[in-house]
């Protein structure tokens, strides 16, 4: 079985999916959304098989897909659907595969279940993505705080932004985790720009559990 990762996030809207694209194409990976929530317009397995450059057989189908671009909780209710996570087993893979939470660690899946509870059953590596503005010690703190409670590897985390080297380092020292490079916010954003940009930021070897 090759490599399986996770990629969450500190928060909402930070960059992950396009993140993900990245690392999908820069390890040459399949990749999986567990869950969509939100139909209107392009999807997240949509952009990242655009951003990504993948082949339709690089995208796992969704195992739900929800019209309310909310929590997956509330969009299955909205849907009139409760999430089985009996339902979310990690897909084996010939080749690397990369799979996306939504928003951060604590997301409901449904009642009683978060997202981070399905992680660590799962027994894979973490990548935590986080931004590099202000307020991003505390959530990333917290977050590699929830993940290691809960005994989940965290591999190392990607930051994404505007260079912010004391803030980096001091997640870095006082989380005790790897820094893996960072991926800053792209203009043009296209799958050359985003190729190039992780040629220059991270490092195969780091993927390596």
């Amino acid at each position: 079985m090759s490599r399986r990762f996770v990629v969450t996030g500190t928060d909402t809207g930070i960059g992950k999916t396009v993140f993900s694209a990245g690392l999908a194409n820069f390890l040459s990976a399949d990749y999986w959304k567990p869950i969509q929530a939100g139909l209107d317009g392009e999807t997240d397995s949509q952009l990242v098989a655009r951003l990504g450059e993948l082949s339709d057989d690089r995208i796992v189908p969704e195992r739900y897909k929800l019209k309310t671009p909310a929590s997956p909780h509330y969009a299955a209710e909205a849907d009139g659907i409760c999430i089985d996570t009996d339902l979310l087993d990690a897909p084996d893979s010939v080749r690397p595969l990369v799979i996306e939470g939504a928003g951060g660690l604590m997301v409901p899946l449904n009642g009683s279940t978060l997202y981070i509870d399905v992680f660590a059953r799962w027994h894979l590596p973490v990548v935590l993505c986080a931004r590099t503005s202000l307020g991003t010690i505390n959530h990333s703190l917290l977050s590699i705080e929830a993940l290691r409670s809960r005994n989940v590897n965290v591999l190392g985390i990607a930051f994404i932004g505007n260079e912010n080297l004391d803030t980096e380092s001091t997640i870095c020292s006082i989380g005790r985790i790897r820094r893996l490079g960072r991926l800053p916010r792209l203009s043009p954003l296209s799958t050359s720009t985003l190729r190039n940009a992780f040629l220059a930021a991270f490092r195969r070897d780091d993927f390596n559990p």
